[in-house]
């Protein structure tokens, strides 16, 4: 008599743990940069500060630059989890940077003032080499916040691609906390 009632909580927490979403997808990845849900807590591009580089640049074709991004909560307190969305442009050509899983990404809540940065590390391409994007603009988005970006100018050269020029041998770090 007393295995119905243990069997029936278990199934119940059973199914409760599984319509939990983490929002991440079958490797763990999160994908909701950009997605129509959103996080009521996730930091928004309108509520925060970015500065881009200054860059440790790539000085020539083959060479590894590395592009810090600090962002400053300038809003309520809200939290970040994961890993931005960047993609570089040229023209009408776009490219999403692929994340580097090499560090474990953490959730950082963020008061107003604080900073947290990410890194974009990439391979400078050869000048009209068709596979190297001649890349002009860097957007970022935050994960959790629906399809809000901001714009900045790329100056630090043509990005070498892996096979294509879409393909772009470029990734992004997970946030970590700046500051004390």
């Amino acid at each position: 008599m007393r295995a119905i009632p243990i069997t029936v909580t278990a199934l119940a927490a059973a199914l409760l743990l599984t319509a939990c979403d983490s929002g991440g997808g079958s490797d763990g990845s999160r994908s909701d940069t950009g997605s129509k849900n959103t996080d009521s807590t996730a930091c928004r591009i309108g509520q925060v500060g970015l500065q881009v580089g200054p860059a440790n640049a790539a000085p020539a074709a083959g060479d590894t630059g590395n592009v810090p991004v600090t962002l400053t909560n300038q809003g309520a307190r809200c939290t970040l989890a994961g890993f931005p969305g960047v993609t570089l442009s040229a023209g009408t050509t776009s490219a999403a940077l692929a994340q580097d899983r090499t560090g474990t990404p953490r959730k950082l809540t963020l008061a107003k003032g604080d900073t947290a940065t990410f890194t974009l590390t990439y391979v400078r391409g050869k000048e009209g080499d068709g596979k190297s994007l001649a890349a002009t603009s860097l957007k970022i988005g935050l994960p959790g916040a629906a399809a809000e970006l901001r714009s900045f100018t790329w100056s630090y050269g043509p990005v070498q691609g892996k096979e294509t020029a879409n393909d772009p041998d470029a990734s992004v770090t997970a946030f970590q906390q700046a500051g004390d």
